[in-house]
């Protein structure tokens, strides 16, 4: 097991070196994208599966390693591929890259974790067992909460990979729609932060937090018909 984590740790460290040295995370900046679109589109237009293809492995890559450009490469998504056909790809490959990550942290970090601070880990998954579906919905939608993050706390949890992916996949589809579409306006966007307006995070706040207000009451529902019921 030991010599497992230890080939894992080498294989993302390489691949992290060789983006750095190559300078391979210029290539994911909004900036480059931007000045590259035109060539990115002939190509597309030449050879869509391959350039799709490409894209779905460089998007997978990006999210599983934890590198910044996710959100570039959403917004030249919906540049390239028109908003139905990005929105697919993307959602897809970010909740896959997600899901690596997540097992990841898991794989190297857990066990580790919960040797040294088992109390304190034990109490978060009894709450990640009983509401971890709708926590994990909220912070997907709340674009406050880093999305590498998300992944590598989850990890550290025993929340299935199973649950992780779905509720990743529909609590990630809002946001993922929200950057594809921007790349219609890909000329016009000068930052990443302009897309996403103050009411619209407080919008995907209020969506997140819903299925948990929902749930709680409920339950008070639920305990106060117990209660009368019993008085009766």
């Amino acid at each position: 097991m030991k010599l497992k984590k230890i080939l894992i740790l080498i294989v993302i460290a390489a691949l992290i070196l060789a983006v750095k040295i190559f300078h391979l995370d210029n290539y994911l900046t909004l900036s480059y994208l931007k000045g590259s679109l035109d060539k990115l589109k002939a190509l597309y237009e030449n050879d869509r599966l391959i350039v799709i293809a490409g894209y779905f492995i460089v998007y997978v890559l990006t999210t599983s390693l934890s590198l910044p450009g996710a959100s570039p490469l959403g917004i030249a998504g919906g540049a390239l591929f028109g908003f139905w056909t990005a929105t697919i790809v993307v959602s897809f490959a970010s909740t896959i890259g997600a899901t690596i990550a997540c097992f990841v942290s898991r794989f190297l970090l857990r066990d580790w974790i919960e040797n040294r601070f088992s109390d304190k880990i034990a109490k978060v998954n009894d709450g990640i067992e009983k509401e971890g579906a709708f926590y994990l919905f909220t912070m997907r939608l709340i674009p406050l909460f880093p999305f590498w993050m998300i992944n590598l706390v989850m990890g550290l949890t025993k929340m299935s990979l199973f649950k992780f992916y779905w509720v990743s996949q529909i609590g990630m589809l809002a946001g993922t729609m929200v950057y594809v579409n921007a790349g219609k306006e890909l000329a016009k966007i000068e930052s990443i932060k302009g897309i996403l307006s103050p009411s619209l995070i407080i919008s995907f706040a209020l969506i997140g937090i819903f299925p948990i207000i929902v749930k709680k009451l409920i339950a008070l529902y639920r305990s106060r018909m117990k209660k009368a019921l019993g008085d009766d």
